[in-house]
């Protein structure tokens, strides 16, 4: 057998019952995670060439399927992935041990600062592949949202397909609420209440991508209060209407007060001075979500505490303070 015959693996045809949680999706989403890892090109193939049928009839990529449709899947060649690395037991614990909320449907995490929501760009694994390493027999395990590697805090991730569709409709429409916190340079004004300037990504030179302040952007509303001052910094709450990318950083910044360790949007000079005094990581933090659990609607609302290396920078600050006094 030669090298590119070892790469491949070639599956027989293969008839998936749909249950209740899968009721309502469309055919080519079912497909896409039935075939993980098999480009979309092939699945649209097979459906239009009538490889895939529904209850033995043809069908089309927009299909909605019902609960007990006996869905064909047809015969699919797809290259063997190289084994991932797995994540070791200890940051499974680590995982296991951020959880701040648990049911049926969905489960809420204390995301540690530096861990990506998902593997990709260089990276083995993150949150989401650390969970579904942890808990081989859950069925479906899937991020609700997501928040940038540096960032701390609550990250809601769906155990039922259901789930994810409730809540992610929830988010669209603005009925979940997220407030972070976030400490900043600079003496924060009281009057900052809202900032809503729209929002663009772009691309640097090298291929980074960024958001800047831009009238081209997309409309942006972020909510601010100021809970404390420090010497040279401010303590604030923000809390996100909208869900741009960057969102909270980029606001910050634009209004004169870039949040403390962000090395895409603070200055050289103040983020020089900040990892000077023993800053570690950027200061952001998911702190608390608002919301309506799935199926019982009934009112939720969780908070999280500060990891280790956010609380020093905050009491080294409130030592300061006292003692100025």
């Amino acid at each position: 057998m030669s090298n590119a015959e070892a790469s491949q693996v070639r599956e027989g045809v293969r008839r998936v019952s749909v249950d209740e949680d899968n009721e309502g999706q469309r055919l080519d989403n079912f497909l896409l995670a039935q075939l993980r890892g098999v480009p979309k090109s092939i699945i649209y193939r097979v459906i239009r060439k009538g490889e895939v049928r529904v209850n033995k009839g043809r069908v089309k990529p927009d299909t909605r399927l019902k609960a007990g449709d006996e869905v064909r899947i047809p015969p699919i060649t797809r290259k063997e992935k190289p084994e991932a690395v797995a994540p070791g037991s200890r940051v499974q614990g680590v995982m296991e041990g951020a959880i701040v909320f648990e049911n049926e449907h969905m489960l809420v995490v204390n995301k540690p600062a530096g861990i990506a929501v998902h593997g990709g760009s260089g990276l083995s694994f993150g949150l989401i592949e650390v969970l579904r390493s942890a808990r081989p027999d859950a069925r479906f395990l899937e991020l609700v949202h997501r928040l940038d590697r540096d960032t701390s805090g609550l990250v809601m991730i769906a155990k039922k397909r259901s789930a994810l569709r409730y809540l992610q409709d929830e988010l669209r429409h603005k009925r979940i609420r997220k407030h972070y916190h976030a400490l900043v340079a600079g003496g924060w004004s009281e009057a900052v209440k809202r900032v809503e300037e729209p929002l663009l990504r772009y691309e640097m030179p090298n291929g980074e991508r960024r958001v800047r302040v831009d009238d081209e952007g997309k409309a942006s509303l972020t909510l601010f209060r100021c809970l404390s001052f420090y010497e040279g910094y401010s303590l604030v709450e923000a809390s996100p209407v909208t869900g741009r990318t960057h969102q909270i950083r980029v606001h910050a910044m634009w209004a004169g007060h870039p949040i403390a360790g962000d090395d895409k949007y603070m200055d050289d000079g103040s983020l020089k001075a900040f990892r000077a005094a023993g800053g570690q990581r950027l200061m952001l933090h998911a702190r608390a979500l608002e919301f309506s659990l799935p199926v019982s609607g009934d009112p939720v609302r969780l908070e999280a505490p500060y990891d280790e290396a956010f609380q020093q920078v905050l009491d080294r600050l409130a030592s300061r303070r006292a003692a100025g006094r």
